[in-house]
């Protein structure tokens, strides 16, 4: 269901560990790393023999990944041509190693002082291939002029050439998955071991082209004693979502309880629930205003209804809590915000109903169960004005804000919050026990500190209403009994795999939020004929 996706510092500690903690060779390393590519490159690119290679190494163990590769490469028949930009004398370990015995195999090498690059270049044929191991994950803050010069150089032979990079293309922030200024634009990124956390960020898709990681021989064990703080959610996670039994039954398929709706707002109350019902709820309510009921209900013959409130009041009020309480134990799941409106009785109602959530299930249920919850839309408003709110949410609540909502909670502007995301969301996990879903490309869900992320962009998913659909395919979920953190993941994996079947049908988008609500069994039909 998860795989790792480690930072640059967690993977250098991995490296450690398998060289002093269980005694494998550097050099032993770094040779399978220059295989490993050299296997990629074959079933990407196709035959090597006769290809004209030129390989870029940088000063670091990234050279030296492709000092091994131009060995290999003139073994496959190929005409390697390895340019290094610091003189040979000065190459340390592991990396002087293979740079010797690639100059003994007879792979042609030369010095490239980074300020002589234009002039080197400038003089070499195309060639079919070009290799960037410039730089490594270990990369950190600004190119030089001088490294951002090579990068650019390096782009513009890429415009004729097929280009690999070798773990990471260079100038790529290993964090955030940004150019610093520049990077290489590849068109095959093979990942010593694992994908890196920047690597696999949607911002960094034009940089990595077809992402590939590769194994080189770290023993499990190692990645087992310091597990990384990141992972990237795999198809795997829909396996959750087990077959119904043959007896299953309306009571037995799940309950959602929608908590939102409210004037002019009530379409996201609709959507939310329409998505759980996609997503496999046996029955889903709207709790509402009683003022927007008839609203609520237009055309939704599917959704029940739970009328609150005044007859002819359209909005929430703290005294709406009173009539809901008595009627909260009957649900299996329960979204509370979308629709629910930003005026002062919707913020008292949420404040009055996370202080009673707790308290009314303390004494009805001995405290053995309550209805997991969701906050979604503008119940995440209301707790941005009044952060003091989330500690009285329940635990395991999860929270589905976009990047405004988001920034607002953690009192940061916008740009800074979409220039790491990750650090954002850490941020939030680290300090709070509810589970966060991050929306967005890249879509990260988190608790404890603790990182999935979604590696999925879909653009047909960018169209009002789409999250409160999430929240309802969320709370289906939740309702079969999956747990909160789970049901995050598959929640997010479902519907952007939705986006993504849809682009099939809407390639310049177009399509409505509805239609992600329809697809959704689809997806699972398709996946199941794979």
């Amino acid at each position: 269901m998860f795989e790792p996706l480690p930072t640059p510092a967690e993977m250098a500690a991995w490296d450690q560990a398998a060289i002093k903690d269980y005694g494998l060779k550097a050099e032993l390393l770094m040779e399978n790393a220059g295989a490993a590519a050299l296997d990629a490159l074959e079933q990407d690119y196709g035959p090597l023999d006769g290809a004209q290679v030129l390989l870029v190494a940088g000063g670091g163990n990234n050279g030296g990944d492709a000092f091994v590769l131009a060995r290999r490469l003139l073994d496959e028949g190929a005409i390697p041509l390895v340019l290094h930009t610091k003189p040979r004398s000065k190459y340390t370990a592991e990396a002087r190693y293979h740079l010797d015995l690639a100059r003994r195999a007879g792979v042609e090498l030369k010095h490239l002082p980074l300020e002589r690059a234009a002039q080197v270049l400038d003089g070499l044929d195309a060639p079919d291939i070009l290799v960037d191991g410039l730089l490594g994950t270990g990369f950190t803050g600004e190119l030089s002029p001088e490294a951002a010069f090579m990068v650019r150089a390096m782009n513009s032979i890429g415009e004729e050439a097929f280009v690999l990079a070798l773990d990471i293309p260079s100038g790529l922030c290993g964090l955030t998955g940004l150019p610093r200024p520049v990077a290489v634009q590849a068109d095959l990124t093979v990942a010593f071991h694992a994908p890196k956390l920047g690597s696999a960020l949607p911002q960094a898709a034009p940089y990595v082209g077809e992402l590939v990681p590769r194994h080189i021989g770290i023993p499990r064990a190692a990645t087992l004693a310091a597990p990384c703080a990141q992972s990237v959610i795999t198809e795997d996670i829909l396996d959750l979502l087990r077959a119904p039994a043959a007896d299953l039954h309306k009571g037995k398929a799940g309950h959602v309880l929608v908590i939102g709706g409210s004037e002019g707002l009530t379409g996201a109350a609709q959507l939310c629930g329409l998505g759980a019902l996609r997503a496999g709820a046996g029955l889903v309510t709207l709790a509402c205003p009683r003022g927007v009921l008839a609203e609520v209900k237009a055309g939704m013959p599917d959704l029940m209804a739970l009328p609150l409130g005044p007859a002819s009041a359209p909005q929430w009020t703290p005294d709406c809590l009173e009539e809901l309480l008595p009627h909260l134990s009957r649900f299996d799941a329960i979204v509370l915000g979308p629709g629910l409106g930003r005026g002062p009785g919707a913020a008292d109602f949420l404040a009055a109903f996370c202080e009673a959530f707790a308290k009314h299930f303390s004494l009805e249920m001995g405290k053995a169960w309550a209805p997991p919850c969701i906050f979604d839309a503008d119940a995440l408003f209301h707790l941005a004005q009044k952060p003091k709110l989330m500690d009285a949410l329940p635990k395991d609540a999860v929270l589905t804000p976009h990047p405004g909502e988001m920034a607002r909670i953690l009192g940061m502007g916008m740009g800074e919050l979409q220039a790491d995301r990750a650090a954002a969301a850490r941020r939030f996990t680290s300090a709070h026990t509810q589970v966060l879903t991050l929306k967005g490309a890249g879509t990260l869900v988190g608790q404890d500190g603790k990182l999935m992320l979604c590696p999925v962009a879909a653009p047909n998913l960018a169209v009002g209403g789409s999250g409160d659909v999430l929240a309802g395919v969320m709370a289906a979920c939740l309702s079969r009994g999956i747990a909160p953190l789970h049901a995050a993941c598959v929640g997010v994996y479902w519907h952007a795999q939705a986006g993504l079947r849809l682009s099939c049908d809407f390639p310049s988008r177009g399509n409505l939020p509805t239609e992600i609500a329809h697809i959704l069994p689809l997806v699972l039909k398709e996946r199941a004929q794979c």
